[in-house]
C-alpha cells in the first residue's frame, strides 16, 4: 500500500580503495575533502527537507515531511567516523520526521568498522547493517580488488552483532574471474551458518571502462562461462531456499520479514529523494539525478544560499509520461518473487492491466514465463532466468 512517506537515500563517495569492478561515484579523498562534502551534504539535507515543507526561511528546520527507511551508501559510508553518520542523521531528524520504525541502513566494508563506530551508529538511531563480503575467498577477494579478508569480514560480523544489530545483511558476488562452484559452495556454507538476516546475491556485471573489463579483455581476468555462470545463480537460489531464507527479490534473499524495506521501495516504484553528489531522486512523477563531480557539488552548496540550489544541482531531470511509469511498474514489480498487484496497477493509474498489456500477458502465460492468480502477475522460475527478455516485453515504446 502506498503512503505519502519517503525513503532517503544518502551517498557517500569515499572509500580506501576502489574495487576493480567498480563502477560507482566513489573514490579516495582527504579529511578536509571529507569534512567539506558533509558540511554540503548537510545543507542539501536542510534545504530539501524545507524544499518539501513550502519553508523558505533561513533557520527553520521543518519536520513536516515522513521519512520510513534511510539508507546510506556510497562509496564506504564506514570509512566515516562513526561520530559523522551521527551527526547526519541529527541534522536528518531536525528536517524530516522519521518515523518511530524508521529502517535506517549503513553500507560497511569489512576492514574499516570499528566496535566505536558501532557504538556510535547504535545511539544514533541505525538499526541495519549491510556487509559487503562478496566472497569468502582470499584469493578471489584479492582478485576484484576487495580491501579485506575473510577473517577481517567475520571479526566485523561479530562486532556487529555484540554491538546489538540483529538486522544485517551480507552482500555476495557470484560469475567472480576465476571461481569455482566449489569456491562458491563454500562461500554459501560458510554464510549460512552465521545466520544473517538478510542476504544479497548478485552477479558480476563487467562494466565499461573498470580495470576489470580491461584486464577481462586483456585475458588478465578471466571469468566463468554462461553456463557455468548459470549453474551458480540456480545453485544460490535453491541452497538459500533450502536453508530457510526467503527470496522476495531476483537478488535478494531473507528471513521471514526481514525483508529490506528501503530497496523495497525501488521495486515498488514509491517515492525516494537521493542527497549526495550523484544521488538520483523519484518524486511525483518525476526522476532526477544530482551532479556528478564531487568538487561542483561542494562549490554550489557552499557558495549559494536558498532553496534554489536545488535546482543547479541536478544534471538530469525527467517527468515520466504515463507510459513510462506503467513501464517501470511493470519492470520492477516483476523483480519481486510477489509480481506486481494488479489492484495496486489500476489504483495508481486508473486502468486494467490486462487493458494495457493483455497481448503481452497472454503470450508471456502461453510461454510459461509468466503466470497469474487473482491479485498479482509474476514470473515463473523459467522466465526469471529469462528476465531481461520477459521485460523488454513490457516496454510500450
Amino acid at each position: 500500500m502506498r503512503t505519502n512517506n519517503k525513503g532517503i537515500y544518502i551517498h557517500i563517495p569515499f572509500c580506501v580503495e576502489k574495487c576493480l569492478y567498480c563502477d560507482f561515484l566513489s573514490g579516495k579523498a582527504k579529511d578536509e575533502e571529507k569534512q567539506q562534502y558533509v558540511a554540503a551534504l548537510k545543507k542539501e539535507i536542510r534545504l530539501t527537507g524545507k524544499m518539501l515543507a513550502k519553508i523558505e526561511t533561513a533557520d527553520e528546520h521543518p519536520k513536516a515531511q515522513p521519512v520510513d527507511t534511510v539508507f546510506f551508501g556510497g562509496g564506504t559510508p564506514s570509512i566515516l567516523p562513526g561520530e559523522i553518520i551521527a551527526d547526519i542523521l541529527t541534522e536528518m531528524r531536525r528536517c524530516f520526521a522519521l518515523t518511530a520504525d524508521c529502517e535506517i541502513t549503513v553500507e560497511c566494508n569489512p576492514g574499516t568498522l570499528t566496535t566505536e563506530k558501532l557504538k556510535c551508529y547504535k545511539v544514533a538511531g541505525v538499526n541495519r547493517i549491510s556487509l559487503g563480503l562478496q566472497s569468502a575467498e582470499n584469493h578471489l577477494l584479492k582478485k576484484i580488488g576487495r580491501i579485506h579478508t575473510y577473517e577481517q569480514f567475520l571479526q566485523s560480523y561479530e562486532m556487529a552483532k555484540q554491538a546489538g544489530f540483529d538486522n544485517i545483511n551480507i552482500d555476495l558476488m557470484s560469475g567472480l574471474p576465476g571461481q569455482t562452484m566449489s569456491d562458491l559452495i563454500s562461500t554459501l556454507d560458510k554464510i549460512v551458518a552465521l545466520r544473517p538476516t538478510h542476504i544479497s546475491a548478485y552477479s558480476l556485471i563487467l562494466e565499461e571502462e573498470t580495470p576489470l573489463a580491461r584486464m577481462n579483455e586483456a585475458g588478465y581476468a578471466t571469468l566463468p562461462d554462461e553456463e557455468s555462470e548459470m549453474e551458480m545463480y540456480r545453485y544460490i537460489t535453491d541452497f538459500l531456499q533450502e536453508n530457510g531464507y526467503q527470496r522476495y527479490e531476483i537478488s535478494n534473499y531473507c528471513l521471514p520479514g526481514r525483508e529490506c524495506r528501503h530497496n523495497l521501495r525501488y521495486w515498488d516504484v514509491s517515492d525516494y529523494l537521493g542527497v549526495g553528489v550523484g544521488a538520483a531522486s523519484l518524486c511525483d512523477g518525476r526522476r532526477y539525478r544530482n551532479i556528478s563531480k564531487r568538487e561542483e557539488y561542494v562549490r554550489l552548496l557552499t557558495s549559494e544560499t536558498g532553496i534554489d540550489v536545488l535546482g543547479r544541482l541536478r544534471e538530469e531531470e525527467q517527468n515520466l509520461t504515463e507510459n513510462e511509469q506503467m513501464e517501470e511498474f511493470a519492470f520492477l514489480g516483476l523483480r519481486k518473487t510477489a509480481g506486481i498487484s494488479k489492484v495496486d496497477f489500476a489504483q495508481r493509474f486508473g486502468k486494467d492491466i490486462h487493458f494495457v498489456y493483455g497481448h503481452v500477458i497472454k503470450k508471456l502465460l502461453d510461454w510459461q514465463l509468466l503466470e497469474e492468480d487473482e491479485t498479482y502477475l509474476r514470473l515463473t522460475s523459467r522466465g526469471i532466468d529469462m528476465s531481461n527478455e520477459v521485460l523488454a516485453e513490457f516496454l510500450l515504446s
